[in-house]
């Protein structure tokens, strides 16, 4: 059974997730959808700031980092959706960018890096 870009991408969040978790974040939501916006990781540190994530699991740098993938164009879209969460725009929030680099043995994900960029815009 080939895995599909679905799969992969839930393993990637799921690794991501932890990651934030291991830094003492509370994960809030995970796939919070609007129309024109989705967010991936909502989070919430110890000091109650908000954090969402943007994450981003590839294979390799071949075309590039996976930060890179985050556009301007796509980050108004995150910052949107994220004042639609929370209700407002004057709440203490950051955006971070998960980069999560895998390769596949027999069929199974094994992660072999994940960059936590905070504050990446």
């Amino acid at each position: 059974m080939k895995l599909n870009t679905r799969q992969i991408g839930n393993y990637g969040e799921s690794a991501a997730a932890r990651i934030l978790e291991n830094k003492g974040c509370k994960i809030l939501k995970r796939n919070f959808c609007i129309r024109g916006g989705e967010l991936d990781i909502i989070a919430q540190d110890k000091d109650g700031r908000y954090i969402f994530a943007e994450v981003k699991t590839r294979k390799n740098t071949d075309y590039g980092m996976a930060c890179e993938y985050v556009t301007p164009r796509k980050q108004k879209r995150i910052i949107k959706t994220a004042v639609a969460f929370t209700g407002r725009s004057d709440v203490d929030m950051r955006f971070d960018v998960i980069e999560v680099y895998y390769k596949n043995v027999n069929n199974k994900i094994v992660i072999t890096d994940i960059n936590h960029i905070e504050n990446a815009f």
